[in-house]
């Protein structure tokens, strides 16, 4: 059988590809790995072609498989398609063949799209549109109200993979005891420092010093270095920046996510943000960032003390 699985959502594809292979009963010694980005298509067909000799069944993945996509880039190496398209007329029915498209859509007009919808499998991974819903099921067959999955997705944020964990932390937590209740979330769900981030950077250049010295040492008892803060912070205001960019030369919020490749989800939260302040703000503050992590970096400032004393004097 042969998979085409696209979206951003890349948690939710790894869990499709793990189910398969369970469902397959597959081995790690008889699962390959490619990179559409520097691997031979016609090299992947060969392989989906030979029979293992470990097992009856075999499975192949291939990321960043972006002969399916709209948009294509000059790093990526040329592909002999029909090689693919040949396959997909006389597959190897004991091959198990995937490929991944990290992006929110394909070209349904490329033959070689059109012909895997017809003899293979297509699925959309992109974000989930109710994100309550998904809480919910998550957390059966244990019992939480409207209010109380909302507090635990302010926490967490739509990081899925976290959300998971901490559902099963609280699970295990709450043993046979199936109501959870707020005091539950609030004290065995750690807040996501990604979610609270924009407020961070609100009150460093609002200069509400109190409000972000008191975030960054929330930060620090979570466990997060100072170094990887600065970082952090230099991440999401680079977004802001380049997200308001893009959208005056006319390009759209989904287009902005997958030229910066990241979730469509944050260029929206960064727009959002990010309308607050001038591009040239944002921009005098990732280059102060970026003087800041040169100085730690070369021991000119202690990096304890560093980010607190770029809050103070900023």
């Amino acid at each position: 059988m042969t998979y085409l699985f696209y979206g951003t959502e890349e948690y939710l594809i790894k869990k499709e590809v793990q189910k398969i292979q369970q469902e397959f009963q597959i081995d790690s010694i008889n699962m390959n790995n490619y990179d559409l980005s520097n691997s031979s298509l016609k090299d992947i067909i060969e392989d989906a072609l030979t029979f293992s000799i470990f097992s009856d069944k075999k499975m192949i993945i291939v990321e960043n498989s972006y002969i399916f996509s709209t948009t294509t880039s000059q790093k990526n190496i040329e592909q002999d398609v029909s090689a693919l398209e040949n396959y997909l007329d006389y597959p190897n029915e004991n091959t198990i063949l995937i490929f991944i498209l990290n992006r929110e859509k394909i070209d349904g007009r490329k033959k070689v799209t059109t012909k895997i919808k017809k003899s293979g499998v297509v699925k959309e991974f992109n974000e989930i549109a109710d994100i309550q819903k998904y809480v919910k099921e998550l957390f059966k067959p244990y019992q939480i109200n409207d209010a109380n999955i909302q507090l635990f997705c302010d926490r967490v944020g739509k990081h899925l993979l976290l959300m998971e964990q901490e559902i099963e932390k609280i699970k295990i937590y709450k043993g046979n005891e199936k109501e959870i209740v707020s005091e539950d979330i609030l004290s065995l769900v750690h807040k996501n420092t990604n979610v609270d981030i924009f407020n961070f950077l609100d009150n460093i250049i609002n200069k509400n010093l109190e409000d972000a010295i008191e975030s960054y040492y929330e930060m620090i008892k979570l466990g997060e270095e100072p170094i990887k803060i600065v970082i952090m912070l230099a991440n999401q205001i680079r977004i802001m920046y380049q997200s308001k960019e893009l959208i005056k030369k006319g390009y759209r919020e989904k287009d902005v996510a997958e030229l910066l490749s990241i979730h469509p989800y944050r260029v929206k939260m960064a727009l959002s943000k990010g309308s607050s302040y001038s591009s040239r703000t944002l921009l005098q503050y990732l280059l102060k960032l970026a003087q800041l992590d040169e100085n730690i970096k070369k021991g000119n400032i202690d990096k304890n003390i560093a980010l607190e004393i770029f809050i103070l004097n900023y």
